[in-house]
């Protein structure tokens, strides 16, 4: 097969390094950047070019899953960094172009649910996890590195560098897959042309959510999962602009924000989970998870200085533990062949709150009018110290309405997930689905853990 040496899993972490580290160098400029294009209602328009984005991304991902399954995963491991990079060069050639190709680009921003695919083609069902885990430990660690590098070039060097920088990285990881990755799906599993069918019910976006109401504690699971992650999207796509614009943070402040927070979910999906997972039991992870989920969001709402974000950024931390121990009760509470099913419900779930919850979250500062009339003052030359400027907010009792509707809903998914047994048995008719897994020999492809989705730090399966 073309490519250096035999699929590994190596190949796949280098692709996701490359694609996110390139993105997170961007981080700074991009915040800037928004601003200066919509200079009104910014949090709409951010709040609309990621939920488009995001559904776009929902819609897409099941298709582009079952295609790859059919023709491979190379070609549309190609397909799907090419387009995901494709705006970044625009940042500083027109960026009215660059935000309009980041909404649209959402079709092809699968691309964890190929690698994913990818890795299952070349691993035992018992090492899968760990691969899982060591991918999406690669991608945490390139958002840890890659926002603090991208601030420290643009205040030394410009902007300009950052992006020139980032669109190299991108191709980069375009030359890699063409020219070292090997293609991971068996030849005699690939059709002889490219007009073979494809199985339509797995390329349904809403396959999975129809199963949805076959089990009552699938449902709770999945009311529990949409309350929560709805805000978690939400705040991802708007936080560091509303760290950088309202709270006054500089953009070294940002990055800085960003690793510290990224180090310490590692610690926390880590060492604490494993710790609470033996001591108290996988429900109450769950709901410990929720209520220090509860607690940073209205830390967030309330907060009126940059003190209080660092603060309730390590309680976001420990609210990373959720999505785990979800993913765990599920495991362990699901039947052997139902495992795809359930974990393609709760993919499906969250695929879903990508979309609505960046839509949600600009909506809500629009209506409640905080808007941003200026750019906060330039860092003070000294040290690159934060020199606060609360445009809008200063007297505001509520700085962040969105948080504290975040907290309200994660505290309806605290109540919901009172009421999920600590030990049962799902039940969720899959006949069609094993169907179709039969046929082609790919159970991996909607069981995938965090598949079609690209998440901060909170969702990795370290």
């Amino acid at each position: 097969p073309q490519g250096i040496g035999s699929p590994s899993v190596y190949h796949a972490v280098i692709v996701i390094f490359l694609e996110f580290f390139a993105w997170g160098l961007l981080t700074a400029p991009t915040l800037g950047v928004l601003h200066e294009t919509f200079p009104k209602h910014t949090f709409l328009m951010n709040g609309l070019i990621q939920g488009v984005k995001g559904l776009l991304s929902f819609l897409s991902a099941p298709l582009i899953g079952a295609l790859s399954d059919v023709w491979g995963r190379k070609s549309f491991l190609l397909l799907t960094v090419f387009f995901t990079c494709a705006p970044i060069p625009l940042m500083k050639i027109s960026p009215w172009w660059y935000f309009a190709v980041i909404s649209v680009s959402g079709v092809f921003a699968v691309t964890f649910s190929v690698v994913f695919a990818y890795v299952a083609d070349i691993t035992q069902e018992h090492e899968r996890s760990m691969a899982y885990g060591l991918v999406s430990a690669t991608f945490a660690a390139s958002l840890v590195t890659s926002p603090a590098i991208g601030a420290y070039l643009g205040r030394a060097y410009g902007d300009s560098l950052v992006v020139v920088l980032a669109t190299a990285i991108a191709l980069l990881d375009i030359c890699f897959i063409l020219v070292a990755v090997p293609e991971s799906l068996p030849e005699k599993m690939r059709p002889a042309s490219w007009g073979a069918p494809i199985s339509w019910e797995q390329a349904d976006p809403f396959a999975s959510l129809k199963k949805v109401g076959q089990d009552s504690i699938v449902l709770l699971i999945c009311i529990t999962v949409f309350l929560s992650y709805l805000p978690e999207a939400g705040q991802y796509s708007s936080f560091f602009l509303y760290l950088r614009q309202i709270m006054g943070f500089s953009s070294e402040s940002v990055a800085a924000f960003i690793a510290v927070l990224g180090i310490l979910s590692i610690i926390a999906q880590t060492i604490v989970l494993s710790l609470l997972m033996r001591s108290i039991g996988n429900k109450n992870t769950i709901l410990l998870g929720l209520g220090f989920q509860i607690l940073q969001l209205a830390w967030y709402g309330f907060g009126s200085e940059p003190w209080m974000m660092w603060a309730a950024g390590a309680v976001a931390a420990m609210s990373s533990i959720t999505f785990p121990a979800v993913s765990a009760l599920v495991s362990r509470t699901a039947d052997a062949d139902q495992q795809g099913v359930v974990q393609g419900m709760i993919t499906g779930i969250r695929g879903l709150c990508n979309g609505l919850g960046p839509a949600l979250y600009g909506f809500i500062f629009y209506i409640f009018h905080v808007e941003l009339n200026e750019l906060p003052m330039s860092e003070s030359s000294s040290g690159g110290g934060v020199v606060a400027q609360y445009p809008l907010q200063q007297n505001s009792i509520i700085p962040g309405p969105p948080f504290l509707f975040g907290a309200c809903s994660v505290l309806l998914a605290l109540l919901v997930a009172l009421f999920i047994p600590e030990h049962t048995t799902l039940n969720v008719r899959s006949s069609n689905w094993k169907k179709h897994c039969g046929s082609h020999g790919h159970p991996h492809s909607p069981q995938a853990p965090g598949e079609a989705k690209e998440p901060l730090l909170q969702d990795t399966n370290v």
